[in-house]
């Protein structure tokens, strides 16, 4: 008898085996604390059988090791040139010591925006840096965390002077030698709000009539000059001045703040981020210290702790969406954060020394060539520049282009007759040698010794000067202070992060490893298609997947973030509605429960917001929204609903919803946030959707980065399609992005999480996210109340713990949440959509070991808070009260009324591998009222000690 037992056991099932936490047998215990017969009994109480989907997504799942092969072949396909086409995107070198500890590293790629500072501190640090290097490189005092990329950065600007101006004329100029992408995306953003642009050449600028005026330095075309007088002359008339810039050229340029510029844009790609074909990378704003209230997006502070030591946070944070709703500044939500922290990793491995030779050796190359071209007789512009020239080439235009790509260069193609020259960091003897055979010069080019820059634009004040900057850059001591940064951060290589409607799932290795190929992150967005087919291939795989999945007919994948996506979908909206005569139709309807970013989008798109009531169970009032809809009438534009709800169930009145606004002639926008709980269960283009954005940040396994990137993209019926974004490079109708298909790069990550997880694999998530859900509900719900269940008392992907009633025996929400970091966990979402009320998501990655340990934490502050409501301790004593406790707190003197091994050691946290938060409570009242948004000087962290 054979002692050979076959195993059933698949090792290459990712969805099972790897991405899906509980095990089958860790499920069935699940299922009997849930009180469901099986999986499907569950799914069948929870979602309404009328919405379900009667087809299944059938694509087969790829093991990894076969993910990866597929992921080489089409990787294969793309072309990889030396591009100098530039245009706001260069090649650049990432050191190694930032790849592999930064963008390689789960500690930083996993990790939530920084709303919980005291287990942030160190991607707040890193934040910090970045807003530092941008202040002191544009000169002007105050820079946020980042935003999405240098066109909308611009965009944004343009709204912030429009809020900010003295001026009372309705007009914008932009210079024409902005990058042509930039120009669309503002042009976009300045319809919907009756902004006039005029366009022209900065010569031609009339202060007078316009509230603001935007003007590129260096411009697309290379030209760079002094704009002090212009600057001036605006603001003579009221008016504010926006420069977008290159933070490279400003190590060796006059900067912007020295001509007296109001506010400074631009991206920081060419710090050490690829190219990714168009992104993600880290666009920056700055501005004069008065308009800092104005800002739009994060900004990071300073501030203290419980015990008055610094400490980082977010601040002014009452100009958040969820707070201001549509007098929000802006509807942006996600920066980009990761690829902000490279960036400041970069200016602080290389430091202003090394900056500034990177940038002369940058600015020398470009005179290298342009001498040798010129010599050859050679029409070159212009006389004084950077790193970009043009050349007249004639009709020779399509040879030259030809003859450098012949060579493995890219060339830009300006109007009919003349090419661009960008030269970069990676531009070197080789580059130009080819480059130069490419113009038919065989000659070695003597190396340029003047630069082409006037003395009077010559830099001659000091940057990045914080002992930061100055740091010994051996690679030990680099690889040290990033792992201490990493180390005082708590992310999702660490512990479960339970954030409500932010689904923080895996984010799988064999999902990243490809972002980092030269094949695909050394693209340039504007390459010729031909050179970027396995990029073709691979977007147009993910967007039929996603079309299935959705049920919609066509997808736009350039919005990128969940809030562009928003606004992107109303935008296609609105174009749709104008198309069809009906211009009237202004009004959004918004239930209350909406993420704050939908009625920050409507407003931005022009539209009015009519706030809808939610019904005592939580969903949408179907009496109140269709009284609203109907004294809307021909005035109805959209609603914007979240399916299943932002309180977090199944809605049976969906269908109603959808109904009646389109009887009203309106249409349905469905926010994607919640598309965990629908994947392979609902479609929303079939239960009446007509366009929804997908966070693939969420759902579709991108990581969050620390508060970005993201990715937005918008599926359409067909009635819609036609009036998507428009693409940047050649049809500038509503393009919301710089690059055609936003951050390109990070799209690899989704395309290899479904290609991976295969249609059953994908559902099969959707099921146990439900279950994982409801799990956690039914643990909690004797010690807190769920705030909201389905008909049949079932949750979705998420729930509602109701925290309130312990605000009378004066424990608040904000207790609770930090009393978690003790126990070594994120706190869910505090306060929304529900104030003082925690949101609980533990998604479908998630262990039933961690669910328990969490579960177990609860408990034990629910034992705590007992304590208090009985008077056995008085919540300011509590522990609950003095947390999160630190290092500190354990060797200090101890003379609280409760032992230390209670307070540093609470149910759920690790002893030996316990996470520490580096500061106690950190004080939000004395950060907005001592505002310091750089890096202070160190005395100052030596009298906060004191």
């Amino acid at each position: 008898m054979t002692r050979w037992n076959p195993t059933g056991y698949n090792p290459d099932d990712f969805a099972n085996r790897r991405h899906i936490g509980p095990s089958p047998a860790e499920m069935a215990e699940m299922l009997k604390v849930v009180g469901a017969d099986s999986l499907d009994a569950l799914i069948d109480q929870t979602v309404p059988k009328t919405l379900r989907q009667d087809t299944p997504l059938d694509w087969p799942a790829l093991s990894e090791a076969a993910l990866l092969a597929r992921m080489e072949q089409v990787a294969r396909k793309n072309t990889v040139m030396t591009s100098l086409i530039g245009q706001g995107y260069y090649g650049t070198f990432t050191p190694p010591a930032i790849q592999r500890n930064i963008l390689e590293n789960p500690a930083w790629y996993t990790a939530y925006t920084p709303y919980q500072p005291e287990i942030a501190q160190g991607r707040l640090e890193a934040l910090l840096n970045f807003q530092t290097m941008v202040a002191d490189l544009t000169g002007l005092p105050i820079a946020n965390a980042s935003l999405l990329d240098e066109a909308t950065a611009a965009a944004e600007a343009m709204a912030m002077a429009h809020r900010q101006a003295k001026s009372k004329a309705e007009a914008f100029f932009v210079a024409h030698d902005l990058h042509p992408q930039t120009i669309a995306v503002i042009e976009t953003r300045a319809a919907p709000l009756g902004i006039r642009i005029v366009k022209g050449s900065v010569d031609d600028l009339k202060a007078d009539e316009v509230f603001g005026a935007i003007m590129q330095y260096p411009g697309t075309y290379g030209h760079i000059r002094d704009l002090t007088a212009e600057i001036a002359a605006l603001h003579e008339a009221r008016a504010l001045a926006i420069v977008a810039t290159d933070l490279l050229a400003l190590c060796v340029l006059k900067e912007p703040g020295a001509m007296g510029a109001d506010i400074a844009v631009g991206s920081a790609q060419r710090f050490g981020v690829p190219m990714g074909y168009g992104g993600p990378h880290a666009a920056f704003i700055s501005c004069r210290d008065d308009l800092k209230r104005a800002m739009p997006g994060r900004i990071v502070g300073v501030s203290v702790d419980a015990k008055g030591n610094p400490a980082y946070r977010l601040a002014l944070q009452t100009r958040e969406q969820h707070i201001r709703r549509e007098k929000a500044t802006s509807n942006v939500c996600t920066a980009q954060a990761l690829l902000a922290v490279m960036a400041s990793f970069y200016a602080v491995f290389h430091g202003p020394v090394g900056l500034r030779a990177i940038a002369q050796r940058v600015h020398l190359h470009a005179v290298t060539i342009a001498d040798a071209l010129r010599q050859a007789g050679a029409e070159v512009a212009p006389d004084s520049f950077f790193d970009t020239i043009t050349v007249r080439v004639g009709v020779g235009q399509a040879g030259i282009l030809a003859a450098a790509e012949q060579r493995g260069i890219n060339l830009r193609r300006v109007g009919r007759d003349r090419v661009g020259i960008s030269v970069d960091e990676t531009t070197d003897a080789d580059v130009i040698a080819r480059l130069l055979d490419a113009f038919g010069i065989d000659q070695s080019a003597a190396p340029a010794g003047s630069p082409a820059i006037p003395d009077d634009l010559l830099r001659d004040s000091d940057y990045l000067t914080h002992p930061v900057f100055h740091m010994n850059r051996a690679e030990s001591e680099m690889m040290r202070y990033m792992r201490r940064l990493s180390d005082r951060d708590l992310a999702l290589d660490r512990a479960m992060i339970p954030l409500g409607s932010c689904t923080m799932k895996l984010n799988a290795a064999a999902e990243m490893m490809p972002i980092t190929w030269p094949e695909f992150g050394a693209l340039h967005p504007f390459a010729p298609r031909h050179q970027a087919a396995g990029y073709a291939e691979a977007i147009a795989d993910l967007d039929d997947k996603l079309c299935e999945i959705t049920g919609y007919d066509a997808f736009s994948m350039q919005p990128n973030s969940g809030a562009q996506g928003e606004y992107a979908g109303l935008l296609t909206i609105q174009a749709y509605h104008r198309a069809n005569g009906d211009d009237q139709r202004d009004i959004c309807l918004i239930p209350m429960s909406a993420h704050g970013t939908n009625p920050a989008s409507a407003q931005m798109c022009g539209m009015k917001v009519v706030v809808v009531k939610s019904a005592p169970n939580g969903d949408i009032d179907v009496e109140d929204f269709t009284d609203k809809a109907a004294r809307a009438g021909d005035r109805l534009a959209a609603v914007m609903i979240t399916y299943p709800s932002t309180h977090g169930v199944f809605e049976d009145t969906v269908r109603d919803v959808c109904r009646i606004t389109h009887e009203h002639g309106g249409q349905v926008y469905i926010d994607g946030a919640n598309m965990n709980a629908l994947v392979g269960l609902v479609k929303p283009a079939e239960i009446g959707g007509d366009v929804s954005h997908l966070n693939l940040h969420k759902t579709f396994a991108i990581p969050h980065g620390g508060g970005g990137p993201g990715m937005g993209p918008i599926g359409v019926k067909a009635h819609l399609a036609p009036f998507l974004p428009g693409d940047p490079r050649e049809d500038a109708s509503g393009a919301v992005s710089a690059a055609p298909y936003g951050s390109a790069s990070i799209l690899l990550i989704s395309w290899a999480y479904c290609l991976m997880m295969g249609g059953d694999g994908l559902t099969q998530a959707t099921r146990v996210a439900i279950l994982n859900a409801n799990y956690i509900a039914s643990r909690l719900s004797r010690a807190y109340p769920v705030l909201f269940m389905g008909n049949r008392g079932r949750v979705a992907h998420e729930c509602i713990l109701d925290t309130r009633p312990f605000a009378e025996h004066g424990v608040t929400v904000d207790d609770i949440a930090k009393r978690l970091i003790d126990n070594g966990f994120h706190a869910p979402t505090m306060s929304w959509p529900v104030s003082g009320t925690l949101m609980v998501e533990p998604t479908e990655s998630e262990t039933k070991a961690e669910i328990d340990r969490f579960v177990s934490a609860m408990l034990s502050i629910r034992d705590e808070i007992t304590d208090v409501a009985e008077a056995r301790i008085a919540a300011e004593d509590s522990p609950l009260r003095r947390a999160p406790h630190t290092v500190e707190d354990l060797i200090a003197e101890w003379n609280r009324p409760y032992t230390r091994e209670q307070g540093c050691f609470p149910a759920g946290s690790f002893r030996v591998d316990k996470y520490w938060p580096p500061v106690g409570r950190v004080d939000n009242v004395f950060g907005d009222r001592n505002l310091v948004c750089t890096c202070p000087p160190l005395q100052d962290y030596a009298e906060a000690a004191e």
